[in-house]
C-alpha cells in the first residue's frame, strides 16, 4: 500500500512516481526505526541510510525528523481510512455495530503490526503538536467515513458522539498496549462494551 502523506505534511509534494517511491521508502524506514531505536534516537541521515537514499533526498521532503514522523502519522490515518472502508465495503450493511467493530479492529490490528504504529499512530505518542489534535482528526475522518454508512447527517451531534468514541478508544487501547506488548484482550474487550453501551445510547 503506498499511500502518500497531504502534501501539507511535505516540504514538497512528490510529482513522479519514483519520487514517490523514494518517499514510501524513507517513511518505511522511518517507521522501522522508531521501533528500533525510539523517536529520540532516530535521525535523518539513519533515515536515508536505511531507505538507501540521499540524505538530500529525505531534506527535499522533510526540514527534521519531527516533520518526518508527522508525515508517517499522516500516511497512517490515510491507511487505517482505507482499511476500515475496504472492511465496510466488504461486510454491506448492519449498521453502527459493524462499523464500530471495523473501526476498533482495525485500529488494534495497525497497533500489532504496522511498524512505527506504536509510537507514532495518527501523531498523539511523539511530540507532533498536541494530543487533542489528533483525535479530532481521526474523528473528523470518521465523520466523514461514515455518516453514509449509517445514513446519518454529518453534524455537529454526530462529530461530537465520533470523538468521544475516539478519545475513549484511544485512551483504553494505549492502556491495553501498555498493560500487554500485544495488548491486554480483556481490556480490550472492556473497551469494546464500552463503546458499544455509550453508541447504543446515542444512535438507536
Amino acid at each position: 500500500m503506498k499511500t502518500v502523506p497531504h502534501p501539507a505534511t511535505l516540504r514538497r509534494a512528490p510529482v513522479q512516481r519514483r519520487s514517490a517511491e523514494r518517499l514510501t521508502r524513507i517513511l518505511d524506514a522511518c517507521a522501522d526505526l522508531l521501533d528500533e531505536v525510539g523517536y529520540d534516537d532516530l535521525s535523518t541521515r539513519a533515515v536515508a541510510q536505511r531507505a538507501g537514499v540521499p540524505i538530500g533526498s529525505v531534506y527535499r521532503f522533510f526540514g527534521n525528523k519531527r516533520q518526518m514522523a508527522d508525515a508517517l502519522a499522516q500516511r497512517n490515518l490515510e491507511r487505517y481510512t482505507a482499511r476500515v472502508t475496504e472492511r465496510l465495503e466488504g461486510a454491506g450493511g448492519g449498521g453502527w455495530r459493524v462499523a464500530m467493530d471495523a473501526v476498533l479492529d482495525e485500529y488494534i490490528a495497525m497497533k500489532r503490526t504496522a511498524p512505527g504504529f506504536s509510537l507514532v499512530d495518527f501523531g498523539n505518542q511523539i511530540p507532533v503538536g498536541t494530543r487533542g489534535e489528533p483525535n479530532h482528526r481521526v474523528a473528523d475522518r470518521l465523520t466523514e467515513l461514515l455518516s453514509g454508512y449509517l445514513d446519518r447527517e454529518p453534524d455537529e451531534d454526530l462529530r461530537r458522539t465520533f470523538l468521544v468514541s475516539v478519545e475513549t478508544a484511544d485512551t483504553l487501547v494505549h492502556l491495553a498496549f501498555r498493560v500487554a506488548p500485544e495488548g491486554d484482550d480483556r481490556i480490550l474487550e472492556e473497551a469494546r462494551e464500552l463503546l458499544r453501551a455509550y453508541l447504543a445510547r446515542v444512535l438507536d
